[in-house]
């Protein structure tokens, strides 16, 4: 490893304590940001992208593209790296209305994987995937 990737920084330290604490959501650059303005330390957005990269090298957190109108968005990564280790499937849904991500993980969806591999011979990346559509609470205020 580097020396760059062994020295760690106040920021640093910050924003990875931040994504730990809510393990399982995404954030995006902007979020982070807003969420650590207004403490003694004030961290900018190229700071925080520069931490995130050097995070995503690490392997201690996921970075997620879901489109080129969308702002990528990161998550602490400790439940994922287990999952990953099993190789249990964990895809991704994507709400048109409110833009969330929310993490799928759904043993039916892993046979269609297993589907895609032995008739069409594509294997998909079930950490990649995203199915769009529209989420519980948009889907209430859409009847309301």
């Amino acid at each position: 490893m580097s020396t760059r990737g062994k020295y760690k920084s106040k920021h640093y330290d910050r924003i990875l304590e931040h994504l730990k604490k809510s393990p399982g959501r995404h954030f995006t650059v902007n979020e982070i940001h807003q969420e650590l303005a207004g403490e003694e330390t004030n961290i900018g957005t190229t700071t925080i992208y520069r931490q995130l990269d050097r995070m995503v090298e690490e392997g201690l957190i996921n970075k997620y593209v879901v489109d080129i109108n969308t702002p990528a968005c990161y998550e602490y990564s400790n439940v994922v790296k287990l999952i990953k280790q099993e190789e249990a499937p964990c895809y991704h849904c994507r709400c048109e209305s409110c833009g969330r991500l929310i993490h799928l993980h759904c043993e039916e969806i892993a046979e269609m994987r297993q589907h895609f591999e032995k008739y069409h011979h594509f294997k998909i990346d079930p950490f990649r995937t995203v199915f769009y559509g529209t989420c519980e609470e948009c889907l209430h205020k859409k009847e309301m």
